[in-house]
């Protein structure tokens, strides 16, 4: 795949901000107080279930056409099966959504970032260069880490999540280049994503970290894990955070997750180093495993996605 095959929207544009404020959902931005409504005791969790109505109403939607799986009825309910993941920043839980007296329902991933006093990202500075908000005092207090400001931050990680997950998945759906699970909705914090597993079991598909692939396919994932980096890089994006624990095997596919850390490699000035961490990381793995060294040379691959990124 060549550059000129990405359309002009998708293509990477030199020195463009992807992540500012106008790029936000409206419920993360700031506004007019809203009114105080007394709860609906329609709103209460079913007492022999848990299960509640579905948020698809009040929540951002992915990228259309919607996957023929999803059930976006708005009589569905939603009933949490349990936690798929924890870690630093958020807490996965596994959610089916299903229309009562019908055989219609699905899996769903439920990502939801903790609250800013008690989440752990690392280094958050260095990746928050290169997404800006436009007012001044919303700036301020992102820089100053004020109360208001940690909640702008914690915003933004889910908005940029659910930004490169949608462009990346339209992508796919175009050229079958890159595998990122579908970006069901976002509200406020809360992520809803695919649920990359098997159905019935509700066992999530494996993480790379946990295989120990035989030579063939070994090789294999190694050449779509360059081509996926290849569309990030052409689309002006570093993972951020890339290792075998944020990659999934599903199908045959390596399906890359845990995007909230991703970086504009122009517009951040770390974008190089970023680039170049990803890449060492899971070269690293790959050549333990037995990958030939030549094929997985970190400083070789390096190069190549930041021409492709247009960072010179």
């Amino acid at each position: 795949m060549r550059d000129h095959d990405f359309s002009a929207r998708e293509r990477h544009t030199r020195g463009k901000r992807r992540f500012d404020d106008d790029d936000e959902p409206y419920f993360l931005k700031r506004g007019q107080a809203r009114v105080s409504v007394p709860a609906d005791p329609a709103d209460e969790p079913d007492p022999e279930t848990g299960a509640v109505w579905s948020s698809w109403d009040d929540a951002l939607h992915g990228p259309q056409p919607h996957p023929a799986w999803l059930v976006t009825d708005l009589a569905a309910k939603d009933t949490e099966l349990g936690v798929l993941k924890t870690g630093k920043e958020a807490d996965v839980h596994l959610v089916r959504r299903a229309v009562p007296g019908t055989d219609r329902s699905c899996l769903l991933a439920a990502k939801r970032y903790r609250d800013p006093r008690h989440r752990l990202f690392h280094r958050d500075a260095g990746y928050l260069e290169g997404r800006r908000v436009r007012r001044s005092r919303e700036m301020r207090a992102m820089t100053g880490r004020t109360a208001f400001g940690r909640q702008m931050i914690a915003g933004q990680w889910a908005a940029a999540e659910f930004a490169a997950l949608a462009r990346l998945w339209e992508i796919d759906q175009r050229y079958a280049t890159i595998a990122v699970p579908y970006p069901v909705q976002l509200r406020g914090t809360e992520l809803m994503l695919e649920f990359l597993g098997d159905p019935d079991t509700g066992r999530a598909a494996p993480r790379l970290a946990e295989l120990r692939p035989a030579a063939a396919e070994l090789r294999g994932l190694w050449e779509q894990l360059v081509e996926a980096l290849t569309v990030l890089a052409r689309a002006g994006y570093a993972h951020g955070d890339l290792s075998p624990y944020n990659l999934l095997v599903h199908a045959g596919r390596l399906v890359l997750i845990d995007l909230p850390q991703v970086v504009d490699v122009v517009a951040n000035p770390q974008g190089r180093d970023f680039l170049a961490r990803d890449v060492r990381v899971v070269a690293t793995w790959f050549v333990a495993r037995g990958l030939p060294a030549g094929l997985a040379d970190p400083a070789v691959l390096t190069e190549a996605l930041a021409r492709e990124a247009g960072l010179r």
